[in-house]
């Protein structure tokens, strides 16, 4: 399924942001003052959470916080000391903003902005390997609200270091502005309001029939752009290391799964994968070039991606 804005061919949510996992029943509404309300059952009981306080997103920049939600899990005890979520009164009408994945619910405030619910798994373990923990397979329940365009996903396939992997490489840009945060932790993820992930599955790969989670990795600042290629490796995160090689994971189709920035929806990118690049075949040659000529003008002043080509 594609996501709305799309061109071209583990870390916990700071966008569209996180609610809660496994929730079901999920309904959402918003009050005339533009309040939201998440009503859902998780871990044995209801909840209903109060959202406010934000809209869209802000451009990467150290010296402004990015815009994020508050909450409140009491449904309006802990800030109003009133149990407000009784007698919410939803003014939030039918929805029909631009079409969005892994929805669950989404309307239309009286202001013109749209919220959203979506849910999804972003913790699945890299290079299609079977979940362990039941914490992999959590199904993460984000609240999104926005007014205009959404991030622009771009992404595209083609091959890397001169033919011998299969590659993909693209930027995530909002409003024109590239989509970038200022620092990665440990683990490899954003560690600001301002970063995001992408979450690359694959399709019919060595991994085993169907979607299978490749990895995740961080869109590079400054450019808001990535680039990734396919390789057998051992991969620190799984069980085994290092004794457990794992194939290269380019398939027949990918799709790559994205935070929205600020509070806006999340996104997805999906298309078919390549066949082995062949050298003398001038389609394939002319492909590479003008790709090349796209990877460089997304990512020439970065100095890593770049030794890629």
């Amino acid at each position: 399924m594609l996501a709305v804005s799309v061109a071209g061919g583990g870390s916990a949510a700071h966008a569209s942001e996180r609610v809660d996992v496994n929730a079901t029943g999920v309904r959402l509404a918003v009050n005339a003052r533009g309040v939201g309300l998440v009503t859902y059952h998780a871990r044995g009981r209801t909840f209903h959470v109060l959202v406010w306080g934000a809209i869209n997103a802000l451009p990467p920049s150290q010296n402004i916080r990015q815009v994020h939600f508050r909450f409140d899990w009491s449904g309006g005890w802990k800030t109003s000391h009133r149990l407000v979520w009784r007698k919410f009164r939803n003014r939030c009408g039918k929805y029909d903003g631009p079409t969005l994945v892994y929805l669950i619910a989404a309307c239309k405030a009286r202001d013109g902005s749209y919220w959203a619910l979506q849910a999804w798994q972003p913790y699945l373990p890299h290079r299609g390997y079977p979940p362990w923990l039941a914490r992999q397979t959590q199904w993460e329940l984000h609240v999104s609200h926005w007014s205009g365009p959404v991030a622009k996903l771009e992404a595209y396939t083609d091959w890397a270091f001169n033919g011998q992997a299969h590659d993909l490489f693209g930027r995530l840009t909002y409003l024109g502005n590239p989509v970038y945060g200022f620092g990665i932790g440990k683990n490899g993820a954003p560690n600001d309001r301002y970063g995001r992930s992408l979450y690359i599955d694959t399709f019919d790969s060595a991994y085993g029939a169907g979607w299978k989670r490749e990895t995740s990795i961080s869109f590079r600042r400054g450019s808001g752009a990535f680039c990734y290629s396919f390789w057998p490796t051992h991969d620190n995160t799984l069980p085994g290391f290092p004794n457990n090689p794992r194939p290269a994971g380019n398939g027949k189709r990918y799709r790559i799964t994205v935070e929205g920035p600020g509070v806006t929806p999340d996104l997805q990118w999906e298309a078919a994968g390549l066949h082995d690049f062949d050298r003398s075949n001038r389609a394939d040659v002319e492909y590479e070039q003008r790709m090349d000529a796209l990877f460089m003008e997304f990512l020439r002043n970065d100095k890593f991606c770049p030794t890629q080509r």
